[in-house]
């Protein structure tokens, strides 16, 4: 199936399609009276109503929103021909990296257009699998995902967590694996948050956060607390072990290690990389004594740390202490003062990214210039040498057991899906376990990776992914993505979405701006709280480089982005809106004045600070897209996506910045709002909603960026 496209220099012909931003093509928008005083400045908050979600005017906003939105995006011209054929490009086999939980092996496979993948069981790894776990059996529609599961490490239950619309609230259940049935227990009130069994299997360790007392999907989240629960009991009964009531914005994880042997609890603040280390010595792992001591190891709170492995009273722990791009360091219990520690595996040039430890050995996986290495080493810290890999991708879900050679991983990139390879530490041996097919042809494309110089002069990677026979005269459809934020690297990855804009005859490409975590804690640092401009720089210049390098034109040029990058979307535009043709921001922190007064908003102070104090009133309010709309400037055509049940980045962030954005648009330019309900951040989100959304952003970048060559009557 083909999607129609022009070809270089024709311009698309407008037939009776009203252009949104005329006289009565929005719904109206009440303006509110609310001012606020932040340090002596007044700032205005016209659109403070749109924050509840709930309220009866705002669900009528909502409605009128999407109304005028999906009239104007279904007569858009091939938008059905495009959800054709995204549909042809998801139904596609897709199989998870096989684990390990105890005696047990799992995967999940989803068979194409199934809307929650679907969790089997097997013996071994040549025994049949069974279905234990199957999503789409707990809703007609989807929208109850899997978000987690562990079993017992003597293969009797199956510990799951299951999040509702979208809803980062998680709520556990346990399944018996033998009968498939599950038992009474039903836990709640968790978010970001796993369970850990213990040794014996009689419960799990989990963190949660008291009830709230409003809204669900808006009240602030703090003061996590540890609890222990027993199988059979109510949640009721659980105790609680561990928290810490005068440090409200810890957030507390723990986790049975050291086969049983030892209960870890790490803290930090919110998404501060530095962490707290405390253990429990639980003795004897058959029968844990669950009121022991907590030991404080790591109590300095100075750099991150992950624990990778234990071995006779050792901790293994992947850490940037002393070392930006991270090592691998060996920690005696009985003295583990940091000038003790015994360096594994050394700090390097690349950005050590994580540590699995396997058949007496580890294997690490690299980030060099944003995509993965994968390097063994024995436990004494020698190299012995890379595991060979495709191409320029990325390396996930890196999977093996400490007493067995061989181990599993996921290989992908921008032009392949994950294929899955298993690889024997000692033999060399390295083979396909499972490969994905999917109705997309690589063969005619390409990925390069360019650097280019930001405002500053900082070098900046890029990926640039088009067909091999491009021609760099200007004329070249481009969508540009970032993030920049929390530590998180932008690495090589296959979506549907990008493989249709590619058929489409467009370029994608990817700027690994600063802010995320490509060269390890230097570079995350130097995209945030006073420095968050040099993300949206690296990224403005980004947009340059591929304009003076002759692929493409600011009327080519499309962004997006979402969560953080929304964020980044709704800077850049306001701050160049001459730069773009089309922006789509989504589910973008676009308020940054009050983004911390909503649900787990405050946890990104790391990055962001906040409004509470002068300086960084000062430093937000320079940026924030919400309160940088000018009245009469001419925005890029305008896309802005956010779901009813995002309590991430809840979508009043997005009602806002629309309704002002509507009201400031200074051109015929579009400015629409595509509201889905049901849904949340994105995680969880059915493959139908996930089909629909893209084909209804491809549809309208296409359009506004030329591509379209008729329109629906």
């Amino acid at each position: 199936m083909s999607i129609t496209r022009l070809s270089a220099g024709l311009a698309a012909i407008v037939v009776g399609l009203p252009l949104a931003g005329q006289d009565g093509v929005y719904p109206e928008t009440r303006a509110g009276t609310v001012v606020d005083d932040y340090h002596g400045t007044l700032v205005a908050d016209p659109y403070r109503w749109l924050e509840d979600t709930n309220a009866t005017e705002t669900r009528a906003w909502i409605d009128a929103q999407n109304g005028v939105t999906f009239d104007y995006l279904s007569r858009l011209s091939d938008r059905e021909a495009l959800e054709e054929r995204l549909t042809e490009l998801w139904d596609y086999p897709r199989y998870g990296t096989p684990r390990k939980d105890g005696r047990l092996y799992f995967h999940s496979y989803n068979d194409g257009l199934q809307n929650q993948s679907v969790v089997y069981v097997q013996e071994s790894l040549d025994g049949d699998a069974r279905i234990i776990l199957d999503p789409n059996t707990l809703s007609d529609d989807g929208t109850v995902a899997l978000s987690g599961y562990d079993a017992s490490p003597d293969g009797r239950y199956l510990a799951y967590a299951v999040a509702r619309a979208g809803s980062d609230w998680r709520e556990f259940f346990v399944r018996d694996i033998t009968s498939g049935e599950d038992l009474p227990d039903h836990i709640e009130w968790v978010k970001f948050g796993d369970m850990s069994w213990t040794e014996d299997a009689d419960g799990f360790f989990y963190g949660r956060y008291p009830i709230p007392e409003g809204d669900r999907l808006l009240e602030e989240n703090r003061i996590r607390t540890i609890h222990y629960h027993r199988i059979g009991d109510p949640q009721s009964s659980d105790r609680p072990i561990f928290s810490l009531p005068d440090r409200p914005d810890l957030m507390t994880r723990a986790s049975v290690e050291g086969d049983g042997r030892y209960l870890l609890l790490t803290m930090n603040e919110g998404t501060d990389e530095r962490e707290l280390v405390y253990y429990v010595d639980l003795v004897d792992p058959t029968n844990p004594r669950l009121d022991g001591p907590v030991v404080k190891l790591l109590d300095a709170y100075d750099a991150s740390y992950e624990l990778v492995g234990v071995d006779e009273g050792v901790f293994f722990v992947r850490t940037d202490k002393d070392a930006p791009r991270e090592k691998l360091v060996a920690i005696d219990l009985d003295d583990p003062a940091p000038e003790h520690w015994r360096t594994i595996v050394p700090e390097s040039d690349a950005k050590l990214e994580a540590v699995e430890r396997v058949g007496g050995r580890f294997v690490v996986t690299f980030m060099r210039d944003a995509s993965s290495e994968l390097r063994i080493f024995d436990e004494s810290g020698r190299d012995l040498g890379l595991v060979p890999l495709p191409g320029l991708g990325t390396v996930s879900g890196v999977s093996g057991e400490k007493d067995e050679a061989d181990f599993f991983f996921t290989f992908s990139s921008f032009l392949v899906p994950g294929t899955t390879y298993r690889y024997d530490l000692d033999t060399r041996r390295m083979e396909v376990y499972r490969e994905t097919e999917v109705d997309f042809d690589p063969e005619p494309y390409e990925t390069r990776q360019v650097f280019y110089r930001s405002k500053d002069g900082t070098r900046v990677p890029m990926f640039v992914t088009h067909r091999k026979d491009l021609v760099l005269d200007g004329s070249n459809p481009v969508y540009l993505y970032g993030y920049g934020g929390f530590n998180l690297p932008r690495r090589p990855g296959f979506s549907v979405s990008n493989a249709a804009w590619l058929e489409m005859g467009g370029i994608y490409a990817v700027a690994n701006l600063r802010g995320g975590g490509e060269y390890g804690r230097e570079w995350h640092l130097a995209g945030t709280k006073e420095r968050k401009q040099n993300v949206f720089d690296d990224f403005i210049a980004a947009a340059e480089y591929l304009i003076s390098e002759g692929y493409t034109t600011s009327e080519k040029l499309s962004i997006g982005g979402g969560s953080n990058g929304g964020l980044l979307v709704g800077a850049v535009m306001t701050q160049r809106p001459d730069l773009f043709a089309v922006a789509h921001p989504s589910v973008g922190v676009m308020d940054m004045l009050r983004y911390h007064e909503f649900t787990i908003g405050w946890a990104w102070a790391a990055d962001y600070g906040t409004s509470d104090d002068p300086e960084g009133f000062a430093y937000l309010s320079a940026y924030s897209p919400l309160h940088n709309l000018a009245p009469g400037v001419c925005y890029p055509a305008t896309l802005v996506t956010t779901a009813d049940h995002d309590d991430r980045v809840v979508p009043g962030h997005s009602f806002k910045f629309a309704a002002t954005l509507q009201a400031a648009q200074g051109c015929e330019n579009p400015t629409l709002i595509r509201i889905e309900s049901d849904a949340g951040h994105g995680a969880g989100t059915p493959t139908s909603k996930r089909i629909r959304s893209a084909a209804d952003v491809l549809a309208f970048r296409a359009w506004h960026l030329g591509m379209v060559v008729r329109v629906l009557p």
